[in-house]
This record gives structure tokens, C-alpha cells and sequence, in this order.
């Protein structure tokens, strides 16, 4: 069972990580669809400019709390979670796609990336069955659609960056039957090696997005101003009767 808070009007989901695993299994058992979005401020931020992207975040299966900012906003509100990274996520779902002979399917980034995942991915897991996989650019988003749907996948993962990933999977929700499916922005490059992720006592602390901006100063411009504004919004909705 899950518990849903609001925050700012957006779902969260309260939930663990092994419970948040089982709940996406179990859709997959019982032959449904789930789309899971692994929430973080930027998000929400975009979604207050994009009522399409707001009714997508709020139609969804499961939403977990993805991002330190997340963590503290709910925290704010007296609602303890931990985070469920995007990266830690997914990675778990391609296990069990190894370990329960599921069909996989890959959607994102560049195409040496791809191909790179692919070989890492076969490597190191014997029974992995990846029935499709292409790179993130491409001119005619039927066609893909279409091939996925043919594929017929058991767990999607989408490294489309947001929102467009949470779009092509609320799409295609319509058009699979017993698939999870999950927008996982840059984990592809951090599974083929191509971005080294933050080492673990960061992602301990939370600081994991600022190893990123480290490491990827570009990044900056997509946490500021929106973090220190989604904070300040946070806590006068805490406040809120």
C-alpha cells in the first residue's frame, strides 16, 4: 500500500524503495500499465507553466520522490521520505527484467551511448532480453511508438529528458498492456560509463546534485533560480490549513 501527499498540488507518492519495486512488479503480474515519475522541483516548476504536463504528473501510477528538494519540501510538511533516485530505480528494474526473463526496452540518448548500454548491459547480465533499443533522436515519434508497441516490453525506460520523456510514455500507455514505464532522464549515460555518478557518501548526504553541477556546470542554470524558488513556495504551502 502507498500513501499520496499533496505538494504544491503535485502527487507524491510515500513509499520505499523496495515497496515503490513491488508495486511497479506487480503491475507487471497483474498485466498493467504504470507510468512512474521519478519527481523532482524542476518538475513541478515546468508543470506550473504546462497545464498538459500537470494533468500527466497527476495521472500517474506512481510518483517518487526524486531530488533532495523533493525530501525537504515533504519534510516541511512532517512527512519523512527518502529519496528514490531515477538511477537506482531503473537500474533495479533491468535486474528484475534479468532475473524474471521480462522484455526491456531502451529509448535515449546518443547513439554510441546506446550501443554502449546495450554491450554493458548483455555483459553483465546473461539473461537480459532487450527487444528494443534506439537512441533519442529521431524525426517521426509514431514510428517509434509503433516499433515499441510491437516489441512489446514488459518495463520501458526513457532517457528523453523531461518533459518530454513523461509525454511519450503517457502516449504509449495507451498502446502497451503489463508495462512499466519510467522517464529516467541521464541514467543511460551513467549506466555506459560516459558520466561517472556522485561517489556514495554524496548521495548519502544528498549533495549528489551538487557533485553534478561540479562536475557539469551547465547544469546550474536548471537549478537556479528554480530550487531556491520551489523552497520558498514549499514552505508557505507547509503553512497551508
Amino acid at each position: 500500500m502507498k500513501k499520496r501527499v499533496s505538494l504544491q498540488g503535485f502527487p507524491v507518492d510515500i513509499v520505499s524503495f523496495e515497496s515503490a519495486l513491488n508495486i511497479a512488479m506487480s503491475a507487471v503480474d497483474n498485466g498493467e500499465n504504470m507510468q512512474i515519475v521519478t519527481i523532482n522541483p524542476e518538475m513541478i516548476e515546468a508543470a506550473k507553466r504546462n497545464k498538459d504536463f500537470t494533468n500527466i504528473l497527476k495521472q500517474a501510477e506512481l510518483v517518487v520522490a526524486d531530488g533532495v528538494g523533493i525530501k525537504i519540501a515533504l519534510k516541511l510538511k512532517g512527512v519523512n521520505q527518502e529519496r528514490i533516485g531515477g538511477v537506482d530505480l531503473s537500474r533495479s528494474l533491468i535486474e528484475k527484467c534479468s532475473q524474471n526473463n521480462l522484455r526491456l526496452a531502451l529509448l535515449g540518448a546518443k547513439d554510441e551511448v546506446m550501443n554502449t548500454l546495450v554491450k554493458k548491459l548483455k555483459d553483465e547480465f546473461n539473461n537480459i532480453n532487450i527487444v528494443f533499443a534506439h537512441n533519442g533522436y529521431f524525426s517521426n515519434e509514431n514510428d517509434i511508438l509503433n516499433q515499441i508497441k510491437e516489441a512489446r516490453p514488459h518495463v520501458f525506460l526513457c532517457a528523453l529528458g523531461s518533459p518530454k520523456q513523461e509525454f511519450l510514455i503517457y502516449r504509449l500507455k495507451e498502446m502497451l498492456q503489463g508495462c512499466v514505464m519510467i522517464g529516467v532522464g541521464g541514467s543511460f549515460d551513467v549506466f555506459a560509463g560516459f558520466v561517472k555518478r556522485a561517489p556514495v557518501v554524496w548521495q548519502k548526504l544528498g549533495l549528489e546534485w551538487l557533485y553534478r553541477v561540479i562536475k557539469q556546470p551547465q547544469r546550474i542554470k536548471r537549478i537556479f533560480p528554480t530550487l531556491p524558488i520551489f523552497l520558498f513556495e514549499s514552505i508557505i504551502d507547509s503553512v497551508k490549513k
